[in-house]
């Protein structure tokens, strides 16, 4: 047995009072659909909702152990699940533990945490942005001696998330796991448990999935270096990253670029939709980038294949639905925006209802801007049952002398007027 797995089963024994294997499920819509064995670990049904509160218990109960660090506070930054791994822990340890969290973190989410800690806990928001509140942390540590828990650049939260691993291959035991999916936000789960199955499960194949609007890690095993993205799109807020964890880099810098999947986040709304839809699987983005990326995967990758989708969390802020669905929609081409040019003349506003067919619905008319004599500039968003639906209807605005803009995948003008 290698050390790390030694490692990775102590941490797994370690946690067993507080969380049982959680269920890897062969999921019957998803294999029939794709010709293949799909089972689903469901991180999303740990009493947290995701796999964080295994690095978070893994580091704390060793600190607890450690006799330079037993008697130190702890503290973290965070907005999301690693707040709530770190309070269940700091609850169940009875240690108290300080949350730095943004000011901006929307409300549920405080609660949610707070929940969870109890009196054990302290949340402090401080800073617009996660880098501001993380820095604060990192002060309030240093101060206060308190010992800093980081989401994920650290072996101790890596052997707690690799205990993933453990339970797959013991749940699936006689069954050969062809290939395993998971997300990737800093790099702690992914490291750990390729690792792991390097040691223990060596054929495995490994797929890393990114959202396409932080591809921290993917950009990184291009250049060849851990490098730090500009800017990133935080629709995909537990796994948008800037820069991946420099120890998971080290763990992850010999795949090749490929084993990184990038998932467009309006392709992942449909799928989120869809599993909630058809399965009641209620999933955060980043807990549904696994089983999205299974629509972009060639055949023979997943045909026959015994294939597990780590879905890593479902705390999923069902005020988001709304933006969702919209842009589910879009992605499946039922729901465009257009910029149309009204002409200001009696009965237009008629020629063009009429241009519409029977299963075309409009979700927004808004005057943008009236000219003098000639025409009115109006945004119009239209949903229908059919894509193709939309080319009849551009045809009929064309010979209708309507001129139009569609601003649907316009994502800049979009943002400013839709």
């Amino acid at each position: 047995m290698g050390a790390f797995q030694q490692k990775v089963i102590d941490a797994r024994k370690a946690m067993a009072n507080i969380l049982p294997p959680t269920p890897c499920q062969q999921n019957v819509y998803l294999s029939q659909k794709y010709d293949a064995n799909i089972y689903l670990k469901r991180e999303d049904l740990t009493p947290v909702r995701s796999y964080k509160l295994r690095g978070a218990y893994n580091f704390i109960s060793k600190a607890l152990k450690d006799q330079n660090r037993s008697g130190a506070d702890f503290v973290c930054a965070s907005a999301g699940n690693h707040a709530q791994g770190f309070a269940f822990c700091c609850a169940h340890f009875g240690v108290k533990g300080t949350i730095f969290m943004p000011v901006t973190t929307p409300q549920q989410k405080i609660d949610k945490t707070r929940v969870f800690g109890g009196e054990f806990i302290e949340i402090k928001l401080i800073g617009d942005i996660f880098d501001q509140c993380y820095a604060a942390a990192l002060t309030f540590a240093d101060q206060q001696s308190a010992l800093m828990v980081p989401p994920f650049d650290h072996e101790d939260i890596v052997e707690g998330q690799a205990t993933i691993a453990d339970e797959i291959l013991e749940q699936l035991e006689g069954e050969k796991v062809d290939l395993l999916i998971m997300p990737v936000g800093g790099g702690g789960l992914s490291a750990g448990v390729s690792k792991y199955l390097k040691e223990v499960s060596p054929d495995t194949k490994i797929l890393l999935v990114e959202p396409a609007g932080a591809p921290s890690l993917k950009t990184s095993l291009e250049k060849g270096e851990r490098v730090k993205l500009d800017a990133i799109d935080n629709f995909v807020d537990g796994a948008a990253v800037a820069q991946v964890g420099a120890l998971n880099f080290e763990m992850l810098k010999h795949l090749l670029p490929e084993t990184v999947q990038l998932v467009p986040e309006n392709r992942l709304c449909q799928t989120i939709v869809t599993m909630l839809n058809i399965e009641g699987m209620v999933l955060e983005p980043a807990g549904a980038l696994s089983i999205d990326v299974l629509s972009a995967l060639p055949e023979e990758t997943l045909v026959g294949k015994n294939v597990v989708c780590v879905t890593s969390g479902g705390n999923f802020d069902f005020e988001r639905l709304p933006e969702v669905k919209e842009k589910a929609l879009k992605y499946s081409g039922l729901k465009k925006y257009f910029i149309l040019r009204m002409p200001q003349r009696p009965g237009a506003l008629k020629d063009f209802l009429n241009m519409l067919g029977p299963n075309d619905d409009i979700a927004r008319f808004e005057y943008l801007k009236k000219s003098a004599r000639n025409f009115g500039t109006v945004l119009m968003g239209i949903e229908t049952n059919d894509p193709a639906n939309f080319d009849i209807l551009k045809q009929k605005l064309v010979e209708g002398d309507f001129g139009y803009q569609d601003i649907t995948e316009n994502d800049l003008l979009s943002s400013l007027i839709v």
